[in-house]
C-alpha cells in the first residue's frame, strides 16, 4: 500500500504551521510534506516530526520570490546563482530533516514560468536540473520534477507527462524522477491510469486532489478507490501526498483514506 503524507501547506490549516505535525500525527499520519521549511529552523522541524514519530517525504527547493509571484526560477537566464544557492540551502535543510531515513528522499523542483527564448530556456533549465540532480545525488537525494496545470498556474513551463519526461530525458540523470499529481494531470491531460502503467518506473512521487476544486478525495470526477488500488496492484510502494483544500476541517476530510485503510 502507498504511504499516505499529510501536506502540511494545504492540510490542517486551521492550526498553525508548526501545530499542524500535531495535528496530522493525532489523524493518525506517520509521513509528512510540505512546500517549503526555509521560514523555521531545520532543527526544530524534525523535533517536530521525532515528537510525532513522523518521517519526512517531501519539500521543495527554493522557489525564488513566492509571495511576488514567483513559481521556480530553473528555466530562467540570469538567476542560476539563485538557483544553485537555493540547492544548496535545500541540502542543509536535508541533512536534518532526512538524516537516518530510510527509503525515499525526495527533494522536489518547480521550474517557474519562462521569460526568454525557448532554446535559451532549455539551455538554462537543463544545466539547472543537472546540477542540482548532481549535487543532490552526492547526498543520496532524488530530485523530481513536477508539471502542472495553465489554468492554475498560467505561464508555468512545464505542462502534461510527456514533456516532462522528455526533459528529464535531456538532463541524463538517473536520480531525476516524476512527481505526478493525479489533480493537475486530471486538468491537463487526463488518462491517469494509463500514464501511471506506462510510466510507473520513472515516478517517484505520487500527489493528489479531486477535479473541480482541488477538494479531498470523494468531492469531484476522479475515481479515487479504482485509481489507488491500481496503485496497490501494480506494487507502488512511495508516497502519495494529500495536497488537497479540505471543505471543512482536515480531519473531517478523511473518511475516504480510513474506507480505503480498512479494505
Amino acid at each position: 500500500m502507498p504511504k499516505y503524507a499529510a501536506n502540511l501547506t494545504m492540510l490542517f490549516q486551521e492550526h498553525d504551521f508548526l501545530d499542524r505535525f500535531d495535528a496530522a500525527g493525532k489523524a493518525g499520519f506517520k509521513f509528512i510534506e510540505y512546500m517549503f521549511p526555509y521560514p523555521y529552523d531545520a532543527a526544530e522541524l524534525r523535533a517536530k516530526l521525532d515528537g510525532n514519530g513522523q518521517t519526512q517525504a517531501l519539500f521543495n527547493l527554493p522557489a525564488g520570490d513566492w509571495p511576488g509571484g514567483d513559481r521556480g526560477i530553473a528555466v530562467q537566464p540570469g538567476r542560476q546563482d539563485e538557483f544553485r544557492a537555493g540547492v544548496d540551502k535545500a541540502l542543509t535543510y536535508a541533512d536534518v530533516l532526512y538524516k537516518g531515513v530510510q527509503g525515499p528522499k525526495l527533494v522536489n523542483v518547480l521550474v517557474g514560468e519562462a521569460d526568454s527564448d525557448e532554446a535559451t530556456t532549455r539551455k538554462t533549465i537543463v544545466g539547472n536540473l543537472q546540477y542540482a540532480a548532481d549535487k543532490l545525488g552526492d547526498a543520496g537525494l532524488t530530485l523530481i520534477v513536477e508539471p502542472l496545470n495553465p489554468y492554475d498556474v498560467p505561464g508555468f513551463y512545464l505542462y502534461g507527462t510527456q514533456n516532462t519526461l522528455d526533459l528529464l530525458d535531456e538532463v541524463g540523470r538517473d536520480n531525476v524522477k516524476l512527481q505526478y499529481d493525479f489533480y493537475h494531470m486530471q486538468r491537463v491531460e487526463g488518462r491517469l491510469t494509463e500514464t501511471v502503467r506506462e510510466n510507473l518506473a520513472r515516478i517517484a512521487h505520487i500527489q493528489l486532489a479531486d477535479v473541480p476544486g482541488r477538494h479531498q478525495p470523494g468531492t469531484g470526477e476522479i475515481n479515487y478507490p479504482f485509481l489507488l488500488a491500481e496503485l496497490d496492484r501494480l506494487g507502488y510502494g512511495g508516497y502519495v501526498g494529500l495536497e488537497y483544500i479540505p471543505e471543512g476541517r482536515t480531519e473531517d476530510t478523511l473518511g475516504w483514506l480510513k474506507e480505503l485503510q480498512k479494505a
